[in-house]
């Protein structure tokens, strides 16, 4: 598992909280100290916090689980999504989706509708429409695309989320709570960090923090994936052997009957 040093986390901005008039009480224990009204966060235990989380989603996604991760502020987007695309990881980035967990069911239903419809137009099957229809039905696909893009791998709910930032998030991580589902986040001195399960306290706002941080959990999601694929091998072909094919039956010249 890649093991990210202390240095690294320095480098990356990773120990620069909010202000000190909007920290949150509950995030003492992760503040080091205060410098020119900042709060400057503890590396050893950003480091404790993130080595922890990768190591539970390793282990999450070897045994089968799978993970979401949840990252729409504007800085964290694209760095988020280009992690988590080289992991082949399910992702929402531009806004998360109400009733997502809590609703799963119907989710689940706009996720096949867009397969669906996708796998109908590869096949030729829209051809038989007005080209006017399809045009509708396709900008209707990709308007499902901007917010569902992200998901379409997946085949049930997930079992964890992976969020940038807690407070930003704060229904997603609600309808977590509702729903028994554990939650890996990167948690700012401005933010409360009751009800995650997996607490990264480090800064939720510069580039390099968020890049540093994504990019370590994507990559325990793809040993994860490694592992698991290690431990399902493919099934054998069958062969069957000469000895086991049946007779043929030979043919001649039907019989006359008398």
């Amino acid at each position: 598992m890649e093991d990210i040093t202390l240095q690294q986390l320095l480098e990356a901005g990773c120990h620069f909280g909010h202000k000190a008039e909007r920290w949150h009480p509950k995030a003492a224990e992760f503040i080091y100290t205060k410098k020119d009204g900042i709060h400057i966060i503890d590396l050893a235990k950003t480091k404790a916090g993130l080595d922890r989380a990768c190591a539970f989603v390793k282990d999450l996604i070897a045994g089968g689980g799978e993970l979401l991760f949840i990252a729409t502020k504007r800085q964290a987007m694209g760095v988020v999504k280009e992690a988590v695309e080289k992991a082949a990881a399910p992702y929402l980035v531009e806004r998360w989706i109400g009733g997502f967990l809590t609703n799963w069911e119907e989710v689940k239903k706009n996720i096949d509708k867009i397969i669906n419809l996708e796998n109908d137009r590869a096949a030729g099957r829209w051809k038989k429409m007005p080209k006017h229809e399809q045009g509708k039905l396709g900008r209707y696909i990709d308007r499902l695309k901007i917010f569902y893009g992200g998901v379409l791998t997946l085949k049930e709910k997930p079992n964890a989320l992976f969020i940038v930032d807690v407070k930003r998030e704060h229904a997603a991580v609600r309808e977590a709570q509702r729903v028994g589902i554990p939650v890996v986040a990167i948690v700012d001195t401005n933010s409360d960090p009751t009800g995650i399960h997996y607490v990264i306290p480090a800064n939720d706002d510069a580039v390099g923090s968020i890049q540093l941080i994504a990019g370590a959990i994507a990559a325990a999601y793809r040993e994860g994936k490694d592992a698991r694929e290690k431990e399902s091998p493919s099934p054998e072909p069958t062969v069957v052997s000469s000895e086991e094919e049946p007779p043929k039956k030979k043919r001649g010249r039907p019989k006359k009957i008398i």
